[in-house]
């Protein structure tokens, strides 16, 4: 049976722990207020330009090399964006268990599965087990836009040159602070239905597409813009996924909280019942002992 002195030592362990896990969560709640705003101010733009290149591509003019679909798809790459760090609930596992069935879900379409990641979690998953294109180191805790800019670019390169036929991002959409869907998503090469589908959906006031004249010419325009998109796109997905991992620890670390105090109540009645325990024997041993005298 456990004595006085085990339940002790066991809710002073469980009261740091529980200081540890409260100070992790003030930390997470500072550092996700940050990531939203960020998040916030870039969906915006993020729709701006989605719209904008619906508005391009919605009457043909979509000759780019990023654009075009390849007649034959056998070659796949993944880029899979995960934390740094863990101590989040499940915001890396659902998504690494996710891509893990897409993958096992297309084992005839693709002959050729390529994985980039960007994150650790991510790369100590699939590090033994995928063919490992490209890793990018400590770019998810805070991302730039320069980060963003190397990833579209190796990426980019690789599609033209014939490496991969198509490109998909997998990560973590956020949809708030307790909320993060995985998603597995094609981004290469560029999905034109997809624009003039938000182009669409945009409201009464949406513009209605013309055959319009362009000055400079659609190809350089293009040159221009959807490297622009493909930058943007990537660098709005790190966002998302820095704000949904602050979003998911901070949740972890109260839960965690939670479950502490629940566990130093528990110990804490089991010591006290302990403590009594011991107290009766003992009165019982001075009473049998005194009625031993007599």
């Amino acid at each position: 049976m456990i004595g006085i002195k085990e339940f002790n030592k066991k809710i002073t362990s469980l009261k740091n722990t529980r200081k540890m896990t409260k100070t992790m969560k003030m930390v997470s709640a500072a550092k996700f207020k940050r990531a939203h705003k960020a998040q916030i101010s870039a969906e915006a733009y993020a729709h701006k330009i989605t719209g904008l290149m619906g508005r391009l591509t919605g009457y043909g003019m979509v000759s780019h090399p990023l654009l075009n679909i390849k007649k034959a798809v056998t070659k796949c790459l993944v880029v899979i964006v995960t934390s740094d760090k863990g101590l989040c609930g499940g915001f890396n596992n659902n998504l690494i268990r996710k891509t893990r069935h897409w993958i096992a879900e297309n084992p005839y379409k693709y002959t050729t599965f390529g994985m980039s990641f960007c994150g650790r979690r991510g790369y100590m998953s699939f590090r033994r087990s995928a063919k490992i294109n490209k890793y990018y180191e400590n770019i998810t805790m805070k991302p730039t836009f320069d980060d963003a800019q190397k990833v579209v670019q190796d990426i980019t390169e690789d599609f033209i040159m014939g490496n991969y036929d198509e490109v998909y991002l997998a990560y973590n959409r956020f949809d708030g602070p307790l909320t993060q869907t995985p998603v597995i998503e094609k981004i290469l090469p560029l999905d034109v239905s997809s624009f003039t589908n938000v182009v669409k959906t945009q409201g009464p006031g949406a513009p209605i597409l013309h055959n319009y004249s362009y000055e400079p010419e659609e190809k350089e325009i293009l040159n221009f813009m959807v490297p622009k998109y493909l930058n943007f796109k990537v660098f709005f997905t790190l966002l998302e996924n820095a704000a949904g991992e602050h979003g998911a620890r901070m949740s972890a670390m109260d839960k965690a909280s939670q479950n502490t105090g629940d566990l130093i109540d528990r110990y804490t009645l089991l010591r006290n019942r302990a403590r009594q325990a011991a107290i009766t024997t003992e009165l019982i041993e001075i009473i049998s002992g005194a009625e031993a005298l007599k």
